[in-house]
């Protein structure tokens, strides 16, 4: 089993693949904010030494998902409604200019990939499988970023895109939602295939604001009970 943690957390440094077994963690809450993180503890775990533990740890620090505490340990941050604010209005600003950009470099190939990715999204919502759900929709959004034709924006939104989306997984469990955001990728795809960008900025906006909306009541609720 532990083998298995270690193949499926990417390539990299041991320690780079450990920091991201313990981030995926923190963000799906199996490790809860204010929990104390034991280097000891988790090399049992993960049945490696505590040298690849640290520098995960670290590096932990850096992404402010943990606080090191002199003398104390290690503690889980995880997010505030406040940081998820945050990454979700520099995602409204940096998803309306790539969809712009799209229109203007998209290729039909790419525009059938978004089609067929939107038709999954659509299937998914039906069954209400959120799992399958999430996974497809981060295809559809990567599929926008690609078709920028831009390394950068590949790049940036690539960076943040990993903590919205996991993070995004409450905003589908309300009731209806899967349908709801379904539609919203039929409209952003469908202004795309209009090549109007006025609408698809307008669209990107509206389905993140939403997305926004939900997810800042899930933290919020969370903060209260954590208070």
């Amino acid at each position: 089993m532990k083998k298995n943690i270690l193949e499926n957390a990417g390539h990299g440094s041991l320690g780079h693949r450990i920091f991201c077994i313990l981030r995926d963690k923190i963000l799906n809450e199996e490790y809860e904010k204010g929990q104390k993180l034991n280097e000891v503890v988790l090399s049992k775990e993960l049945n490696i030494s505590r040298t690849p533990i640290r520098e995960a740890l670290k590096q932990l620090e850096l992404e402010g998902l943990v606080k090191s505490i002199p003398n104390k340990g290690v503690y889980v941050l995880g997010f505030s409604s406040r940081d998820i604010d945050d990454m979700l209005e520099i995602r409204v600003v940096l998803e309306s200019l790539s969809v712009q950009l799209a229109i203007d470099r998209i290729t039909q190939e790419e525009l059938d990939r978004i089609k067929e990715i939107y038709d999954l999204l659509e299937f998914y919502a039906e069954k209400n499988d959120q799992e399958r759900f999430t996974e497809v929709n981060i295809d559809f959004h990567e599929a926008i970023y690609r078709a920028t034709h831009s390394q950068y924006f590949e790049q940036l939104l690539s960076d943040i895109n990993y903590y919205i989306h996991v993070t995004s997984r409450h905003s589908i469990k309300q009731p209806n939602r899967l349908i709801e955001a379904a539609q919203e990728h039929k409209e952003i795809y469908e202004a795309i295939v209009k090549k109007d960008k006025a609408l698809a900025k307008a669209n990107v906006e509206k389905h993140i604001r939403k997305t926004q909306s939900l997810v800042r009541n899930y933290y919020d609720e969370k903060d209260e009970t954590q208070e």
